[in-house]
């Protein structure tokens, strides 16, 4: 349960590539698609899938927001992605600012080769761990007692861990402070597609939108087909940025992350039928919002409860009741408990940078419903003995 992988939808793409065998061949004349697609392609993409992206994209938002093909730069993944838009915005030693609770494989990917510092945005429970313009600048101005220069703000929207969104006023907050600051907002919205509900997901493309494309040169929006079509061996990322210079860079350098022409041949087939796309996100945020339901349901019967969520692949559960001492040492205790006695492994929220300690995530879409039943058992269980233990040792007192 520590994998954000979406599993809950294979069926129909399975479905889809067994009545469209054309979609994983080269049609009828195939030793011309062939040859087409075996020999060098337009570092930039095929066309006919950026175009396909962008057209998913737009889908996703529910049509509030557009996407020119012509900004879409093709890399491996999310990953590259991020790390190729860290080299691009920042130097060896600068920082960009990041909200905690934030995925742990930032620290790899936006710092290893890049030389680039994370500086935390700290947000906490007492309002959802949204961010605030208190912490923006706290971070900044922390970020500046080090002599540190800060080139940019990195977003998760819907969040890794929290699976939340960030509302509307929040972000309008984040774009008044970037601009203010003169540096870039980065927006990751991989796990947009995996809203429950399209309407609660702002993108910050509509806030741009919105405002007349004011300042829009300092925003770049990070998306994957590796979450929301549960695709991430496909390795499909894209970097959307509305500044020229950035693309253009994006451009020449994405050249050691391409995707494979197949791949790209592939999926400008599947995300062309409107049909299909219509009916996967639907059926998609259908299935999500169920096993949604079924983990935090079957949590609070255990007696524990969750952060309100709605979107991605995991819930963001609460245990800090539950430790012996409000420390991350305790945190990692209880941890290790649930490794090795209950047989589960979810991530505990330090190694999410989370400043409160007794807050787990936990992935809901990578395993059966079957599985996912077992698992909530196990919990109750776990915590009914540890009730009962409490209970013993106080009478014994």
């Amino acid at each position: 349960m520590g994998l954000a992988e979406n599993q809950v939808s294979f069926d129909i793409l399975e479905e889809y590539l067994e009545q469209h065998s054309e979609a994983t061949s080269w049609g009828k004349t195939k030793s011309a698609g062939f040859r087409e697609n075996a020999l060098f392609q337009d570092y930039h993409g095929l066309p006919s899938f950026r175009k396909a992206m962008a057209s998913f994209m737009e889908q996703i938002r529910g049509g509030r927001a557009k996407f020119d093909y012509n900004r879409i730069v093709l890399t491996a993944g999310a990953t590259a992605a991020n790390e190729l838009l860290t080299f691009i915005i920042a130097d060896p030693g600068d920082a960009l600012l990041v909200p905690t609770p934030y995925y742990p494989g930032f620290d790899r990917d936006l710092r290893w080769r890049t030389g680039v510092n994370i500086v935390p945005i700290h947000c906490d429970s007492s309002n959802n761990f949204q961010v605030t313009p208190e912490a923006l600048e706290a971070a900044y101005c922390k970020a500046q007692a080090m002599n540190i220069r800060v080139r940019g703000v990195l977003i998760t929207n819907p969040s890794n861990p929290l699976g939340a969104t960030i509302n509307r006023k929040v972000l309008e907050e984040i774009m008044d402070f970037v601009s203010r600051k003169n540096i870039h907002l980065v927006s990751d919205e991989i796990y947009s597609g995996s809203v429950f509900s399209p309407e609660d997901f702002t993108s910050i493309a509509e806030v741009l939108e919105a405002r007349n494309f004011k300042d829009a040169e300092r925003v770049h929006i990070v998306y994957s087909l590796s979450k929301d079509l549960g695709l991430p061996g496909f390795r499909v990322g894209t970097i959307y940025s509305y500044n020229d210079k950035v693309v253009t860079t994006a451009r020449r350098m994405s050249s050691f992350t391409l995707i494979s022409s197949q791949t790209q041949h592939l999926l400008a087939s599947m995300l062309s039928n409107e049909n299909f796309t219509a009916n996967y996100i639907k059926t998609n945020r259908e299935r999500l919002r169920k096993r949604y339901d079924m983990i935090i349901n079957g949590l609070r019967k255990a007696g524990i409860e969750c952060l309100k969520g709605n979107g991605g692949l995991f819930c963001w559960m609460n245990l800090s009741p539950f430790l012996d001492e409000p420390t991350k040492e305790s945190e990692l205790a209880l941890w290790n408990s649930i490794v090795h006695e209950v047989k589960l492994n979810i991530s505990p929220g330090s190694s999410c940078h989370c400043s409160e300690p007794g807050w787990f995530r936990v992935c809901f879409a990578n395993m059966s419903e079957m599985t996912l039943e077992i698992a909530l058992k196990r919990l109750n269980n776990f915590m009914e003995q540890r009730n009962f233990k409490e209970r013993d040792h106080s009478l014994s007192e």
